[in-house]
Order: C-alpha cells, then sequence, then structure tokens
C-alpha cells in the first residue's frame, strides 16, 4: 500500500458513517449508498460544488475524474495529487457533506 492509499484510507475510515467500497472498481466511501470519495493513481478524488469545486480544480496537476480513460471526465469529481495531499481531509469533508446533505 502506498502512502498515498494509507492516506486515503485514514482520512475516509475517520469520517464518521462512511462506509468503504467500490467506485468503477476504485477504492471509495460511501454515505447512505452514495460515494463521496475515491482513489485512483495516487490521488484522491472528491465529489465537489461550487467554490471548492473549482478551488480543487485549480491546484496543479488537479482534473476532472476520468475512470474510463476515454476522455469522459465526471463533472463534479476532480481527482488531486498526492502533492496536495495536505488538503486532502478539508477536500474530503467538503465532499461527504454535499453527498450527505444534497
Amino acid at each position: 500500500m502506498t502512502e498515498a492509499e494509507k492516506l486515503y484510507t485514514e482520512i475516509g475510515s475517520k469520517i464518521k458513517e462512511a462506509v468503504q467500497s467500490q467506485l468503477f472498481g476504485k477504492p471509495c466511501f460511501k454515505i447512505n449508498g452514495k460515494a463521496f470519495v475515491c482513489f485512483f493513481k495516487d490521488c484522491m478524488v472528491f465529489k465537489l460544488t461550487d467554490k471548492m469545486h473549482k478551488e480543487a480544480l485549480s491546484l496543479d496537476g488537479s482534473e476532472l475524474f476520468d475512470p474510463s480513460g476515454k476522455k469522459r471526465p465526471m463533472k463534479e469529481w476532480v481527482q488531486v495529487p498526492f502533492e496536495y495531499s495536505s488538503s486532502w481531509k478539508k477536500y474530503a469533508k467538503a465532499a461527504f457533506e454535499y453527498v450527505n446533505n444534497g
């Protein structure tokens, strides 16, 4: 397990009511059956909206999540590289709140 994957698992595990699952064959955490974060290519991926979406997407190397690799990105999902892992917890909390209250 990479350092990035360990951190992803630690962050997700500390979110109350979050359940480990799969999203497109990738590890994810869900709330009420809906995914809010996942792990892909040593990046943490977040379902975000509004200000947090724009902020996460503005980070160098961040991009819209395209799990198929067929240039069909998921518009609400932002893939954030490990170099910004200090912000992963903040984005995970925002994603949780968005999915849980949305």
